[in-house]
């Protein structure tokens, strides 16, 4: 197997212990996400966060993810955390993501989820006020979280796109390779797909992902 010419970019999101955070780096992951969603069994407290971005500085860069945050709650995170990105997956306006992205300082993401080609529209607004759109699957009616639910949707709307995207929703090692080809994502996200159970990261997993989606 050969390497891409232009391997996508890594996230492995929800990490929440010192021994998956450093997996995730030394399998060459390019960023790390910290959730701070109490509903989520990937939430980490600002002090877990604190520690753990610690040890990721300056060898991966760290990304927030936050559901709706208050000000506050931004506030407090860049204080404890100071990480490079904020990843907005909640329900914010294209006002609110400019609004969080001239507080905090730093680079923004913003999640938009897909069901169908229809759905590309919403984030049309975002274009302008972001770093990076994350089009994620759509979480299920019943769904109690955002994203994280291992939901996958149909990569080839993504195809038009032009502009560099990450992509998320029911990735793992063993369809990421295929939905960098389908998709052209210049970026992935994995959350659940290199779990054993909700919220438990898995090192070998971690490293199958990496290895694969940089990998034809």
């Amino acid at each position: 197997m050969s390497l891409r010419s232009e391997a996508p970019l890594v996230k492995i999101c929800g990490l929440s212990t010192p021994d998956t955070l450093e997996a995730a780096i030394t399998a060459g992951a390019d960023q790390i996400g910290l959730v701070f969603f109490p509903k989520s069994p990937r939430h980490v407290s600002l002090e877990q966060a604190r520690a753990l971005a610690d040890q990721a500085r300056g060898r991966a860069a760290i990304v927030g993810l936050t559901v709706d945050a208050t000000d506050g709650a931004i506030d407090a995170i860049m204080e404890a955390v100071r990480p490079d990105w904020l990843q907005l997956h909640g329900s914010e306006t294209p006002e609110r993501v400019a609004a969080v992205k001239q507080r905090a300082g730093v680079f923004v993401m913003k999640a938009v989820g897909l069901a169908t080609a229809a759905d590309l529209a919403a984030a049309e607004p975002y274009a302008q006020v972001t770093d990076r759109i994350l089009f994620d699957a759509k979480p299920p009616k019943d769904a109690a979280l955002p994203g994280g639910n291992g939901v996958a949707f149909d990569w080839t709307i993504l195809k038009p796109i032009d502009e560099p995207f990450m992509l998320s929703g029911g990735l793992s090692p063993d369809n990421v390779a295929e939905a960098v080809r389908i998709s052209g994502a210049a970026a992935v996200d994995v959350s659940s797909g290199v779990e054993t159970e909700p919220g438990r990261k898995d090192a070998a997993l971690i490293a199958a992902f990496v290895h694969a989606a940089r990998c034809r």
